[in-house]
């Protein structure tokens, strides 16, 4: 065998070093240009992804029209992947599928017969048992594709060709809208009425300049016509204002509430159930009854009695209320805040522009490229007809020579070997004349066929002259635009069953959020209990002895009141943070609860001073062990997050002392040397968050405790035998003063402890 093998380099293994970065670098970004231009952004001329294309075209090049009969998906599948888009064949059949689909797609491309899915979410039969032909929009798409009308280049194997872009006489991009995620950047672009985006385009060709707001449908001038938002193929109600979306058309990105249709059918006697006949854009039926379903179980909708789904070829979701005197609003709004019935259809005008740049574009952008496409193809149609008309032309004309010198053409073909040369030097013929002239059959010899050919020469000639001054004239180019976008308006119209709009407009009904709220939580009581050491926990019920109740070791129990589930806890700490709690939230009854420093945010060095229900309609006196306080509203107070809110101001070794409701019109305040001040509320200032003011002044020590009472009423307290004491407004004038006072020494029979309860 020899050395003769071996490679040449002295057997060096010629392994190159890569920097592994740039490696990565050029890879990656051949990859996501790839994926950009070649799978996930749609074109912004035709509105098409290169495998709608692909099919669409595979569909043109087997002779598919609209009028013609259907063929097997498979047989089309087949020539897509062989011809077109070497990927896999269930891929290519997904996207023909939803191309048929009327419920994915607001007009559909694909006319599909037999089994092509569900709004349930169930799959399209097998491509061996459906079958598929072109719709009229998707005719309307390849309008032009055999006149030059657009570039056209090798497919994968270099064996055919195929468009770069369709032609797009049907505004396809906003009209059936597109989403895609490519690598870094993704589109999602929601369907619009056909009948409204001609609209649009019409007075873009007649103000070039004009603006969103012009090109948006003005309630106040209804002739004039334009875009009045999305319109779905599910229909559905869009709760979203007109300011809000002029600003997501403007910018290109933004979003769409967009809430199923409903209407109260009456069942007589006063009872009703809900029908839903509408239901959000791309949400699957039967997953929204299974969540619906898995709520009422989780009894997170109280004011819902059933949920049934009487669908047949229309939408048909009945809800059956709890009671007749639920109010149906309020049911909605909570199956609205729950579930699909509201969606957020998102709006990302992420397109190819020019079929090469991906970019985020305004609408009126979007639509000045898709008529700037349509008048190229008119220009390059009107060139290559004008082509073919010349060519006819020169024939016709050589035949006319043939008609006026008949028998010695006879003669000529008769007689010479080289008939061709001998009639192009004798009349000045070019080759194509003489060859059609040689091609021409006897019987087309009658003097009628000269007297046709004479009128057809006429008829082609002013068609040319015609063409030569369209394309002369670029006012007569847009009018011609126009007119061609006239004509698809006419075939979407809205007067028509599939131009008519489906989607309609409403504001969301301004319910009470609280309200909302409470409808969502089953309504129970509960007994709230909370430990010395922060442990919280929920008893089902309204528990009055709380003697049996049992704590981990060495823990207490600081605080229990009866609450309802629907019924907000506020909870303050001694660092003077409130925090909010639901009812329905708290940890069952079951142990001893949970650490209250795992459900909120509480800083180590704090303790939970007190717990209440929160009564929006009361106001809170805070005093610090200092002697400071000040009067909150309780609906300030109300913090939603875990962090809670800081409303009293407290730094140690000054902590919170004493959270006491405001009523009457007087505040007794007692401190731990036993000197009692006694003065109006009015002196007290409302904040929603300070330190507050001083209440009484000490030497050394702190607050011990307050009472608000009705100065006609006298002040009362209680000793530790239980026994009650009341000073009348008369008894009370030494102990009467001013804020910040140092008071006099309690009366006789006050409690020992300092506390007014005993």
């Amino acid at each position: 065998m020899g050395t003769n093998q071996l490679p040449p380099d002295e057997g060096g293994d010629h392994i190159l070093p890569v920097d592994l970065k740039a490696a990565l670098e050029e890879r990656y970004l051949a990859y996501a240009l790839s994926t950009i231009m070649h799978r996930a952004l749609p074109d912004v001329r035709d509105g098409l992804k290169p495998v709608h294309r692909r099919i669409i075209h595979a569909m043109s090049e087997m002779g598919i029209r609209p009028n013609s009969a259907f063929k097997k998906c498979a047989r089309i599948v087949g020539d897509v992947i062989g011809k077109f888009h070497p990927h896999g064949d269930q891929s290519v059949y997904d996207a023909l599928v939803r191309l048929a689909q009327d419920f994915s797609q607001r007009y559909p491309v694909v006319d599909g017969q037999g089994n092509f899915g569900n709004i349930d979410g169930d799959s399209a039969a097998a491509y061996r048992y459906t079958e598929a032909r072109m719709t009229d929009v998707a005719a309307l798409l390849l309008e032009g594709i055999d006149q030059d009308a657009v570039d056209f280049r090798p497919t994968y194997n270099e064996e055919d060709d195929e468009p770069t872009v369709l032609p797009g006489a049907f505004p396809n991009l906003l009209a059936n809208g597109a989403t895609g995620i490519a690598v870094g950047m993704a589109t999602s672009i929601p369907p619009h009425n056909a009948h409204e985006l001609c609209d649009a385009a019409l007075h873009l060709i007649k103000n070039p300049g004009a603006t969103v707001e012009e090109l948006f449908a003005d309630p106040a001038h209804p002739e004039r016509g334009g875009i009045e938002g999305p319109d779905f193929p599910t229909g559905g109600v869009i709760v979203e204002s007109r300011a809000s979306m002029l600003e997501t058309y403007r910018t290109g990105r933004g979003g769409f509430r967009v809430r199923a249709k409903w209407e109260i059918e009456d069942l007589g006697r006063g009872g009703y159930q809900i029908i839903v006949t509408q239901i959000p854009f791309q949400v699957q039926k039967s997953r929204l009854i299974e969540k619906i379903a898995e709520l009422l179980i989780a009894r997170r909708l109280p004011l819902l009695e059933d949920v049934r789904d009487e669908s047949a070829e229309d939408v048909r979701l009945v809800l059956v209320p709890k009671s007749r005197t639920v109010d149906a609003t309020l049911l909605m709004e909570s199956l609205f805040k729950l579930t699909e019935l509201e969606s957020r259809i998102p709006l990302n005008m992420n397109v190819l522009s020019q079929g090469k740049v991906p970019k985020v574009m305004a609408l009126n952008e979007v639509l000045s490229e898709w008529l700037a496409h349509r008048k190229d193809v008119l220009v390059r149609r009107s060139k290559f007809r004008l082509a073919a008309i010349d060519r006819r032309l020169e024939i016709l004309g050589g035949l006319l020579i043939a008609y006026l010198n008949l028998d010695e053409v006879i003669r000529i073909i008769r007689e010479e070997d080289e008939p061709k040369p001998v009639m192009i030097a004798k009349w000045d013929l070019t080759d194509n004349q003489a060859e059609a002239i040689l091609n021409m059959r006897l019987r087309n010899l009658r003097k009628l066929e000269e007297f046709e050919i004479r009128k057809e020469h006429d008829a082609l000639s002013a068609e040319k002259a015609e063409i030569e001054s369209l394309l002369a004239s670029n006012d007569k180019q847009w009018q011609t635009v126009a007119w061609e976008i006239g004509e698809v308006k006419k075939k979407y119209a809205k007067a028509t069953e599939l131009g008519r709009r489906r989607t309609v407009f409403s504001d969301a009904p301004s319910a009470d959020v609280e309200a909302i709220q409470q409808a969502m939580i089953e309504k129970e009581p509960i007994t709230v209990v909370i430990s010395e050491k922060g442990w919280i926990r929920a008893l089902k019920g309204h528990i009055s002895d709380t003697s049996a109740l049992t704590f981990k070791e060495g823990d207490a129990l600081k605080v229990a009141f009866p609450a309802q589930t629907t019924d907000k806890i506020l909870l303050v700490t001694t660092g003077g943070k409130v925090y909010t709690l639901g009812g329905d939230k708290l940890p069952g009854g079951r142990g001893h609860g949970e650490p209250l420093r795992i459900i909120v945010d509480m800083e180590n060095d704090q303790d939970v001073l007190t717990a209440f229900v929160h009564d929006a309609s009361r106001k809170l006196l805070l005093v610090s062990t200092a002697g400071n306080g000040f009067i909150v509203p309780e609906g300030e107070v109300v913090a939603n997050t875990r962090k809670g809110k800081q409303v009293m101001n407290v730094g140690m070794p000054d902590e919170a002392k004493l959270v006491v409701p405001v009523s009457g019109d007087h505040l007794a305040v007692v401190g731990e040397n036993r000197k009692l001040v006694v003065f109006p509320l009015a002196q007290i200032p409302e904040m929603t968050r300070g330190k507050g003011v001083r209440l009484q002044r000490y030497k050394d020590g702190g607050i011990s405790d307050v009472k608000c009472f009705a100065i006609a009423d006298g002040l009362t307290w209680a000793d530790s035998a239980g026994r009650t004491f009341t000073k009348t407004k008369d008894e009370l004038v030494e102990w009467l003063g001013d804020r910040a006072t140092a008071g006099r020494l309690v009366p006789k029979g006050f409690p020992r402890s300092g506390k007014f309860s005993g």
